[in-house]
């Protein structure tokens, strides 16, 4: 049967892409592994790669198309022993892929997308491809008795302890996806370590997928159409930018976080004079490279994220997420830190920011800041995240509040350090200061834990030696 190509799901809330380029053309031989297209989202350039061979027998949307939908069909393969040129998109036929079925088994993650209809399954292979290379290949789902499963789900088991070896799969080529995962959870059945449950019989074919959760609620406001913001101005007086994939998504996502996530804030006045000798004197003390740089250079940036990640560790209960029927509590730090872009802005995240040494964190930021002015930045290494940092410090910025960064539960705005008066013992004394403002999300952080985790960062930061031990 033909082979439906659709557009991919590059990541979980991605709902169109811009189809970039086309690196097979019309009548060209595929083998699996072939990288047929380049796909652009907000924040990245992905490679599909072909998994089925045959014929490129029909490209559905041209290359430079912009806002394809997810699963809309892009091109069609024949398959073996096909006519390339008489062959018709599998299941209903037509040029656009049939919408997915509310109870059907859809697959959570961007590897592989199956083409609803008659039951045969069509998919594409998709890898991030930052520097033009070409990525390894993802584990094909049936092959070499491997367990397949998408990140999400591998994610999910990590946490919560579950043995996928003992969690039969529902997506395409029995994958193991998310849902398996969850029902595995509640059953209570594939903890790690438990033994392996046998294969269940063939499901009975109206067997009901278990329930996902309730999607968050859609704000009943909107804002003024196009025509209406253009009436408020004379013609002429204005240059018209149109919205790039990445600034569309910071607007849709930051204008649900600010509707759906209650806010809350919590500011503190931090003393930095500690922080500063102890900076000075760490730098000094680096070593060189061969050709006489030093290993690391520490920012207050950097003792910043070290703080927060050790804030997290010693409150635990504001190291969570809200997940819609429940809240996900996690075992190490992970700290975003927003890099501002050419139009916008990446969060890259520091993974386990609790354990890592300051220079190790320094340099991890260098990289990804520079990665991401480039926008080469992985999808997995800006997704995800328990809260984040936001300096404006640089700018001469005092004070602000920050806007959280969905599924985040929190985000820490930082100002500039600068020499303030205080009393000190009753007597007058100058000191440098830094104004940290907390963004909570109250459904995951009531007043009293978010004053906890704030309190916890400025005793870090006026105690910096213990970001050492």
């Amino acid at each position: 049967m033909p082979i439906n190509v659709l557009m991919p799901a590059l990541s979980p809330t991605m709902e169109k892409g811009n189809l970039a380029k086309w690196l097979k053309k019309e009548g060209d031989a595929v083998k699996s592994g072939d990288v047929l297209a380049e796909i652009e989202t907000d924040k990245a350039t992905m490679e599909v790669e072909a998994i089925d061979e045959g014929i490129l027998a029909k490209i559905v949307v041209a290359e430079g198309t912009a806002d394809v939908p997810v699963n809309d069909l892009i091109a069609i393969i024949a398959s073996e022993g096909e006519d390339p040129k008489t062959v018709e998109a599998s299941g209903d036929g037509g040029a656009k892929a049939e919408a997915p079925k509310a109870d059907a088994p859809k697959s959570d993650t961007p590897a592989l997308n199956a083409t609803p209809g008659d039951g045969h399954k069509s998919y594409a292979r998709v890898d991030a491809a930052p520097d033009g290379a070409k990525p390894d290949a993802a584990p094909q789902a049936g092959q070499g008795g491997r367990i397949v499963a998408s990140p999400l789900a591998r994610r999910i088991a990590k946490l919560e302890g579950i043995d996928l070896s003992a969690v039969s799969g529902s997506g395409p080529h029995g994958r193991v996806i998310e849902r398996d995962v969850r029902a595995a959870i509640a059953s209570g059945s594939a903890k790690a370590g438990a033994p392996k449950a046998a294969a269940p019989a063939a499901a009975p074919a109206a067997a009901p997928a278990p329930a996902a959760p309730a999607p968050a609620p859609k704000a009943a406001a909107q804002g003024l159409t196009t025509d209406q913001v253009r009436g408020f101005y004379q013609k002429g007086t204005f240059e018209e930018v149109p919205l790039d994939g990445m600034r569309k998504t910071i607007a849709k996502r930051l204008t649900e976080a600010m509707q759906v996530a209650p806010h809350f804030y919590l500011t503190v006045d931090c003393e930095l004079d500690a922080l500063m000798a102890l900076r000075e004197q760490l730098n000094k003390s680096a070593g060189t490279t061969k050709d006489g740089k030093p290993l690391f250079k520490l920012s207050v940036n950097d003792f910043v994220i070290k703080a927060m990640g050790l804030a997290l560790m010693r409150v635990p209960a504001t190291n969570a997420v809200w997940a819609e029927d429940r809240i996900l509590r996690f075992n190490n730090a992970e700290v975003g830190v927003a890099v501002a872009i050419d139009g916008g802005l990446f969060t890259p995240v520091i993974r386990k920011a609790d354990q890592k040494t300051l220079s190790t964190i320094s340099n991890e930021m260098k990289d990804f800041a520079g990665r991401a002015r480039a926008k080469k930045l992985k999808p997995e290494e800006y997704q995800g995240g328990v809260t984040s940092v936001s300096n404006l410090g640089m700018f001469g910025i005092k004070h602000f509040t920050a806007v959280i960064n969905p599924p985040q539960s929190s985000i820490l705005a930082v100002g500039a350090g600068e020499k303030r008066v205080v009393v000190k013992d009753g007597a007058p004394a100058v000191v440098q200061v830094m104004t940290a403002t907390l963004s909570c999300d109250h459904r995951v952080l009531d007043g009293a834990l978010g004053a906890e985790l704030i309190s916890a960062f400025k005793s870090l930061i006026e105690n910096p030696m213990g970001m050492l031990v």
